[in-house]
């Protein structure tokens, strides 16, 4: 990975849009910082398509997209995309299932979550677990005594024999039955929404993440970002991203907004 002053002049004013992760890629310890937060708001006042890309849940997600200064969110790893119409006041929903196969698939997971925390003491469901639509959230750290990394590889272990897809965050595990990601998505909500082929125009948007379920996106995106605690998940990244920034979380995001923006002004 190359620090962040590595990103080329001409490549960062050339950059049309911003996704990125939110938990400890927009986050602090846990916590929106007024840095982070400012920043979101900074990038879209500038111009760019601002975009929240995470595994958090569809409540957040309504949330995020009404009251946030982005322009939509992908939430559960890629079962959605949320978009609220400010003009029309109405909150736009796009998920990849219909509803009664969602409420199949939930059927399935909880069966699983209750298989999982009785063979893996310490884990437990998220705590925003009852607010999601698609994926199963196995909470590792976030508001329980850290597991170790055996225990964690025995809850990815689980879904798998499940024949579920499984992915770590910083924080949870998740899980859900389908093939999807976040990178899908994404390339969904750009086509429908902004008239973008990402294929083409990977090069004008950046990605920023921390861990190794944004590896899809680390992979796809030239100008990936991990900020600096991506270096935390080392051993489990198969495709780290390209550049990082000296801060961690927020202040690392609000980094790599500042350079996107001066690059605009630079001649």
């Amino acid at each position: 990975m190359q620090p962040l002053t590595s990103f080329p002049l001409a490549a960062r004013r050339a950059i049309r849009g911003v996704l990125t992760d939110i938990d400890d890629t927009l986050s602090s310890d846990g916590r929106l910082t007024a840095a982070a937060y400012g920043a979101l708001e900074a990038l879209q006042a500038a111009g760019f398509i601002v975009i929240p890309i995470t595994g958090r849940p569809a409540g957040w997600c309504d949330m995020i997209a009404r009251f946030w200064p982005v322009d939509a969110v992908v939430g559960e790893n890629g079962a959605f995309y949320f978009r609220y119409d400010r003009a029309g006041r109405k909150l736009q929903q796009r998920f990849l299932d219909d509803a009664p196969t969602r409420a199949e698939k939930r059927r399935r997971l909880e069966a699983l979550g209750r298989q999982i925390l009785a063979a893996v003491p310490g884990a437990a469901l998220a705590s925003d677990q009852r607010y999601r639509e698609s994926d199963l959230a196995i909470d590792y750290c976030e508001d329980v005594m850290r597991l170790d990394a055996p225990a964690i590889d025995r809850i990815l272990a689980l879904f798998h024999e499940a024949g579920a897809t499984a992915k770590l965050s910083s924080i949870h595990v998740n899980g859900w039955f389908g093939d999807y990601d976040k990178l899908g998505m994404t390339q969904r909500l750009l086509r429908e929404v902004f008239a973008t082929d990402l294929a083409a125009e990977r090069e004008r948007f950046v990605f920023a993440g921390d861990s190794p379920n944004d590896q899809p996106m680390f992979a796809f995106f030239p100008h990936a970002v991990g900020v600096a605690n991506v270096s935390d998940f080392a051993d489990r990244l198969i495709q780290p991203p390209r550049y990082v920034t000296r801060g961690r979380g927020g202040e690392g995001f609000a980094e790599l907004a500042q350079a996107l923006i001066a690059a605009r002004g630079a001649r």
